[in-house]
């Protein structure tokens, strides 16, 4: 296992608009480059792209609303965090062979350590969905 001797925390925040989605992708891709966590990037990145494209769906997509993006390692885990203004909770949905969207959460789910959701910060609306993946010393 790979020791974090200290937190790494990034965080911000994103338009919620679907032009945004590459950057979000490029942004995580080069903090976790940085953090030394290439071995799960791809995992993390499209588990983070799928609850992007998702938060975008269900939000509202008005002018001001923004999708919270929050990277944290600590010790041995990293958990991705994003919230937006849309208080509905993210259900996984069971789809056929031919439909072209609905595998998002299952997508997260098979990636993922762990996923869920959480309540806004006291003062903010909507929701915030997560997940977390095991950091490994590569082999």
């Amino acid at each position: 296992m790979i020791s974090l001797r200290r937190s790494r925390l990034f965080q911000m925040a994103v338009p919620a608009h679907p032009s945004c989605a590459a950057g979000v992708r490029r942004t995580v891709a080069a903090h976790l480059t940085l953090w030394g966590l290439t071995t799960i990037l791809d995992d993390v990145v499209l588990a983070t792209d799928e609850l992007f494209t998702n938060a975008v769906r269900h939000t509202g997509s008005g002018p001001t609303d923004t999708i919270a993006v929050s990277l944290e390692c600590l010790e041995h885990e990293l958990r991705v965090t994003l919230a937006d203004p849309s208080p509905t909770l993210p259900l996984p949905r069971t789809v056929d062979g031919a439909a072209e969207s609905g595998r998002g959460l299952s997508i997260v789910a098979a990636l993922a350590d762990d996923w869920g959701t959480d309540p806004p910060d006291p003062g903010d609306v909507g929701k915030k969905v997560w997940f977390s993946l095991t950091v490994r010393e590569p082999t």
